[in-house]
Parts: structure tokens; sequence; C-alpha cells
């Protein structure tokens, strides 16, 4: 009886104004959001507190910040929410003839190195199907799924998996990257220790190759001297070829976008520059049918 009393109370339109009111600070601007009658979204947000028997917002001059009843709610009204956008994808695509919609999230590397030609492998047999691919921080790509967020992730191998169910994908190699008339450029291999000497364009703060670096200075007892952070593969190319300092990429993405440069690069003997990327799921039983098959193909690889 109580789960179909609060089916009937706690409708999509009044869970999508708690989240709101929780992003705007105040029921007046969500009602405005929402387009709804500041009156009536009053009394949405009553009745559905009436019907929970607790207060999820607390009501001060500064605006509505949430209780902890609120915060909880406000995780599961996320979910719900993203279920049912899926579920209007999903039905959509349907009607227009597609087979089946896939949400991924994937940090960069994998998104560079390896989905392009692994996704096309797929989509060769499986031609109508739709892929949302989105690029996110390892860590941020584990918290995706635990959110329900996305169907299959791919991460670092080193990333705290929160008990996601998780199989090996691939492995890469990093390289440190630099200008042809550098001092490290006719070396094949170094110690990362050894670029330690010079200036290096970082990746964003959040990336695996930046973490990563920087612990490897510290184990060295040294700071990494990075003179400029920038967001991607390519920007990280185009300043070492601008002689901001040297890089660390992985092999394939150097291959793809800076020997076309100009530039070289020299393998990484450190064992932490040996890299394993995992597929991640909450649960393949949880998994749509079609989403199960670019799991499986994925993890056949």
């Amino acid at each position: 009886m109580l789960l179909r009393h609060l089916v009937r109370r706690l409708d999509l339109i009044t869970l999508q104004l708690f989240v709101a009111v929780h992003e705007e600070g105040t029921l007046t601007r969500a009602a405005e959001r929402e387009m709804i009658a500041l009156s009536a979204a009053s009394k949405r947000l009553n009745d559905m507190e009436q019907t929970l028997g607790i207060e999820l917002f607390e009501r001060n001059a500064k605006g509505m910040g949430l209780t902890a009843a609120g915060e909880t709610l406000l995780y599961y009204a996320k979910r719900i929410l993203a279920d049912v956008e899926k579920i209007g994808i999903d039905v959509g695509e349907h009607l227009q003839g597609v087979r089946g919609y896939v949400r991924m999230l994937a940090n960069i590397s994998a998104i560079i190195e390896f989905l392009p030609e692994d996704l096309q492998a797929f989509m060769a047999s499986h031609g109508q199907v739709r892929i949302n691919l989105e690029e996110r921080p390892s860590a941020g790509v584990v918290k995706g799924i635990v959110d329900g967020i996305a169907d299959i992730g791919i991460c670092s191998a080193d990333t705290e998996i929160k008990g996601l169910h998780a199989v090996p994908y691939r492995q890469d190699q990093l390289v440190v990257v630099m200008r042809p008339e550098h001092s490290l450029a006719g070396r094949e291999r170094i110690e990362f220790s050894e670029a330690l000497d010079f200036d290096h364009v970082g990746l964003h703060a959040d990336s695996f190759i930046n973490l990563r670096t920087h612990a490897a200075a510290r184990a060295c007892g040294k700071l990494l001297r990075v003179r400029i952070h920038v967001p991607g593969f390519d920007a990280v190319c185009r300043m070492v070829q601008a002689d901001f300092g040297v890089g660390v990429l992985p092999l394939k993405a150097f291959e793809l976008i800076g020997r076309p440069l100009g530039l070289k690069a020299a393998v990484l003997e450190d064992d932490w520059a040996v890299r394993s990327m995992l597929l991640v799921i909450r649960d393949t039983q949880a998994l749509s049918p079609v989403s199960k098959l670019l799991y499986e193909h994925l993890q056949g690889l």
C-alpha cells in the first residue's frame, strides 16, 4: 500500500521540480524554470514532504538547501529522471527504425586510441544501433556508471571501481613527446626521471597522466615543472610543437597526432607507464540486449 501511495504522489513533474529547487536555490527560480505557477510549485513540494513524512529542504533567508533526507531523495530522483530520459530516447530510436541505443563513458585515452576502430567493427554488423559516447576522467567514468548515467564505461585499471563489475579491455604505453631538436629526441627509451629537468605540458588536473606524472616526480624527490595545463592530447602536441616543454602521451596518440606535427617520442621504461584499462558496468543482468552485445564485443577484443 505504501508503494502504491508513493507512486501516485511522487510524479515525475514533482521530482523534476524538486531537482530544480536544489539546483536553483529558490522555489521562485525553480518554478520559473519548470514553467509552473509559484503557488502550484509550493503545493507540490509541501504535498511531497507530507507524503514522505519528512522535511526535504531547510528554508532560510538565503534560499533553500537540502536536508539529509533531501540529499537521499536527490540521488534517486536524478536516477529516475535519467532513466525516463533514456526510455524516451530508446523508444524514439525504435520508432525511427533503430534497434537500440547505448550510453558509454570513457577516458580520453580509450576514445583516441581504441574506440574508433573497436566501435566501427561493432557497427559494421549492427548498423542500426546508436551510441552516445561521452569523455570523462576515469574517476568520473566510474561515478557515471554507479549513478546510472551510462551503461558501459572504460577507465584506467588503477581507478577505485566502487563495486562495479570490471573486466580487462586494453593496454597502452606512455611516451615522452618533444621537439626534434630536443636533447632527448635521439633516445628511443628513457626513464621518467630523465624528463624532470625540463618544463612539461600537462593534461587537466583529473587525468590519470597528470596525477601519475606528479606522483612519479615526487617519488624522485622533485616537482613536476608544468608550464601549462591543456585539455587534450592534441593540445599537448601543439604546445610541445610551440616549445612550451615536453609532454607525456600514450604511444598511439602520439602516432596519430604528434608524429604528423614533426615531433619525436621516447618510450617510458617506468612500470607505471604501461597502463591497463577496464570495461566497467553495474551488472550484466541490468544491461539492455543491445548494450550487452556491445559489452561482449568490447570484452572479446
